[in-house]
């Protein structure tokens, strides 16, 4: 029986290179995106009280894209305080390592 030698080929592909040299070029820092995906928060918040306060006021039609707005605001603000908790919990566990 001959064995034949098996070729390797590297693991690193030229998809994960195209990550990388894209995460680089971005240049983004956490702070930046953070206070980005906030201000769309705020913005979303906004726009669910104008959504409102324009069907109390009788110049809605449809309250469905009333409700729809005000669900897109409660997600992400859901989403928001699930981030808030998990950073929270990150620092209290990094505050709780012995040195």
């Amino acid at each position: 029986m001959q064995v034949e030698k098996l070729q390797l080929t590297p693991v690193r592909s030229s998809a994960i290179s195209n990550i990388n040299q894209t995460a680089e070029v971005e240049g983004k820092s956490f702070g930046d995106f953070f206070k980005e995906s906030l201000n769309e928060v705020n913005n979303l918040q906004l726009k669910s009280r104008d959504a409102s306060i324009d069907l109390a006021a009788g110049k809605v039609n449809d309250i469905s894209q009333v409700v729809i707005a005000g669900e897109k605001a409660g997600v992400a603000l859901q989403l928001t305080m699930q981030i808030r908790n998990k950073v929270v919990e990150a620092y209290q566990e990094v505050m709780r390592m012995q040195v």
